[in-house]
């Protein structure tokens, strides 16, 4: 592995120029095909293998033309104070409105509140639901603004008027705090490099990479059905990783010129040692996205393949354009010890080296922990042990329109339903009869009707909707709290009870869809799937690990640092998202359950990026070690040349995930914060202080791996032992007493 890749730096070095125009060429190939595709939308949902997903396609078959997927809204009405909704001037203002909204080429339906109950109780409140031919995605432009325009004629009649439902959901955005994550990455990389210049160079690549990726998944977005958060998330991982990886790779190849070798040597060095590190460590999170296809939600994984595709193109990026542009860059980038004149200061040894200079922080925090490894390693447990508590209350969901901001339409729409029909309103439950395999269909839909009129928490039951060849039915049912409550979950499992027995003494089938009951299952099947995800990606990471490390208790010491540090991100998100601490600062002006995805997205997406900091910092231990190194001194050689970078990608990470924490949609901030936190908990509580005390603990026992099991495994040698027993032989240096010393440097 790292000869090939030794070979592949120094060409991209001297063949910089065709490399750099194959790089320009897939950017300007991806941006025209981006530019001409259709813009991308809100993805099709659909969840195989559930009850709700069954019952929608059984009402696509039975209720053609019904529109059971197509996109809804509510247009809610509120009359002034004192007045009501069946006054005469606010009937005709609502006619008016229900007449406007159908002359919709897209409008499928349109309910009069005054003739479909659609007036609350006491006369204030009134709502017309408007069902259209095609999905939230593929509704035109033409119809939301017809929508809006309906509701400002009303407003204009001194009517309260405001919108819920998913005809008005928009591509969601991330704010300026993006850029300014973007701007703290950049400070990071001057302060670590000493150069603008070197800064600037993961900065570019990154950029370039993520923009083939996101410009490639629009292009595809119409084509393969991918949703506008797909994009996003993609950008969030593959601008983190990008940064990061060929931050390493120009690390390192500063490293090789202080060492004095010509730059094409560097370069060549650079990509076949901290390289390897970046192709195992891209394979890690590669596995995690991927592995989201286990799950079977076709939404999460096509997320996790566009993220996958995009952190690809990171790794390749980092491999061959950062040699090229450390080619076109020559002497411009300093080793390792020299500062830029822009920042002042002339030539120095590199610090903490042994010739005299002060270690380190790296090397003294290093020192320090291989010291007092007990005191560490219990200190660090118990911290996130302390973090993780709120995670075991913790409760998943669904987004809804009560999830959003105040300052929005559909948020005002839900709560003056709640306010006029109940807080159960704004999430009814659909229940399908199914009588086609009944004797007496009609008696199958009353039987349905009164014994779900018998069950607790329920607040109506309408009439049973029969279709045309009277075989299947409808039934909605109003629970009496709110959609995301644990009242209403109970509420759906105790139907699907009773219409077991139904089904059991008719031989009609009872199912139960619409959102609220799409959401519960979704929870479900997420919480379903975790445990299988969980032993897929991390046995298959722990595999990779052991080919990297030769060792079993390094990447078993690995994975069980990610569980903690995974579970204690999941605490934060309960706490903020949850409980509401510091809802205030983060911006949630609602909280709630906690996405269902989000449990098993963070294990996906933060187990990848956790094993980028184990394979870039234990490598470099490792790598003391085969070259005679004792066991505590390796773990404070490899913190002596990893610790610094390893800090500055964990801050640039940490930079760019909260960049997202602004987004208006609450899946990205929710995720941008989980994974902001995450790192943290990782790189500086996991990775910096568990990772060297256990292994200080162990001693020579950390490298131990069985003969039988050694002679199997392929040597991918990441260390680079094969360059330093066949390049540095051919330049001279194969002394093993120098080489040694070299290691220590």
């Amino acid at each position: 592995m790292a000869t090939f890749l030794y070979r592949l730096g120094r060409l991209a070095f001297r063949r910089r120029h065709v490399v750099a125009l194959i790089w320009v060429a897939l950017l300007t190939l991806a941006g025209v095909g981006a530019a001409g595709a259709p813009a991308a939308g809100t993805a099709s949902f659909s969840i195989p293998g559930t009850e709700a997903q069954k019952a929608f396609d059984l009402l696509e078959d039975r209720f053609p033309g019904a529109s059971a997927d197509g996109a809804t809204a509510r247009v809610v009405f509120k009359a002034p104070a004192g007045e009501k909704m069946t006054d005469p001037g606010n009937k005709a203002a609502v006619t008016e409105t229900v007449e406007q909204l159908s002359g919709g080429p897209e409008v499928a339906a349109v309910t009069d509140p005054y003739q479909g109950g659609g007036v609350s109780r006491d006369g204030t409140i009134a709502y017309a639901s408007v069902t259209y031919k095609v999905s939230g995605m593929e509704l035109a432009d033409s119809s939301r603004d017809a929508l809006k325009d309906a509701a400002e004629d009303a407003r204009d009649s001194g009517l309260t008027v405001e919108i819920g439902g998913d005809a008005l959901q928009t591509v969601p955005h991330t704010g300026a705090a993006e850029i300014i994550g973007i701007g703290i990455a950049a400070v990071v990389l001057v302060i670590t490099f000493g150069s603008l210049l070197a800064a600037g160079l993961p900065l570019l690549t990154a950029v370039i990479g993520v923009g083939i990726g996101v410009a490639t998944i629009s292009a595809l977005a119409a084509a393969l059905d991918l949703g506008s958060t797909t994009s996003i998330l993609a950008t969030m991982i593959g601008l983190a990783v990008g940064i990061d990886y060929a931050l390493f790779i120009v690390s390192r190849y500063r490293a090789e010129l202080a060492e004095g070798r010509d730059r094409e040597e560097a370069a060549g060095r650079a990509t076949g040692t901290a390289g390897s590190a970046v192709v195992f460590a891209g394979l890690t999170v590669v596995i995690a996205l991927v592995g989201l296809s286990v799950v079977n939600i076709p939404m999460l994984t096509k997320m996790g393949l566009a993220a996958a595709g995009t952190v690809a193109i990171a790794v390749l990026i980092a491999l061959t354009l950062i040699p090229a542009l450390l080619g076109y860059a020559g002497r411009r980038v300093r080793p390792a010890g020299q500062k830029s004149r822009l920042l002042g200061g002339g030539r120095t040894k590199a610090e903490g080296t042994g010739d005299g200079q002060r270690p380190n922080m790296g090397t003294r925090w290093a020192r320090l922990v291989v010291r007092r490894p007990v005191a560490v390693l219990l200190l660090g447990v118990l911290g996130l042990g302390a973090a993780a508590v709120p995670a075991s209350s913790l409760e998943l969901g669904l987004p809804d329109d009560g999830s959003q901001p105040v300052s929005t339409t559909q948020r005002r729409a839900y709560d003056l339903l709640s306010e006029g029909f109940g807080p159960g309103f704004n999430g009814p439950l659909l229940v399908v009869v199914d009588a086609a395999g009944s004797d007496d269909a009609q008696a199958a839909f009353q039987r349905t009707g009164e014994e779900i009129k018998g069950l607790d928490n329920v607040v109506t039951v309408t009439p049973a909707q029969p279709n045309k060849a009277g075989d299947t039915a409808t039934i909605t049912v109003i629970p009496d709290a709110k959609p995301s409550s644990v009242t209403t979950e109970e509420l759906v499992h105790d139907i699907r009870d009773a219409g077991a027995g139904i089904t059991a003494d008719s031989g009609a089938e009872v199912l139960v869809t619409g959102a609220t009951a799409m959401n519960i299952d979704v929870s479900q099947k997420l919480n379903d799937a975790l445990v299988p995800y969980l032993i897929l990606v991390v046995g298959l990471a722990f595999l990779l690990l052991i080919v990297v490390f030769r060792s079993v208790l390094v990447p078993l010491k690995a994975a069980l640092g990610f569980l903690l540090s995974v579970l204690a991100a999941l605490g934060a998100v309960v706490a903020v998202f949850q409980w509401g601490w510091l809802s205030g600062l983060m911006n949630v002006e609602e909280t709630g359950p906690v996405m269902s995805m989000m449990p098993i997205f963070m294990v996906g997406v933060v187990f990848g990026l956790a094993m980028d900091y184990e394979v870039f910092l234990v490598t470099r231990m490792r790598e003391a070690y085969v070259h005679g190194e004792k066991p505590g001194q390796a773990v404070v050689t490899g913190f002596r040349h990893g610790a610094r970078v390893v800090t500055a990608a964990a801050v640039i990470m940490i930079a760019v995930f909260s960049g997202f924490i602004g987004s208006t949609e609450s899946m990205v901030k929710m995720i941008g914060f989980g994974l902001a936190v995450a790192v943290f908990f990782d790189a500086f509580i996991v990775r910096m202080a568990i990772v060297p005390a256990v292994l200080a603990l162990l001693g020579h026992k950390a490298w131990w791996l069985p003969k039988w099991l050694d002679r199997v495994l392929p040597d991918v040698d990441v260390e680079g032992e094969g360059l330093r027993t066949g390049a540095d032989a051919a330049r001279g240096d194969g002394d093993p007493d120098e080489d040694r010393e070299l290691a220590r440097v």
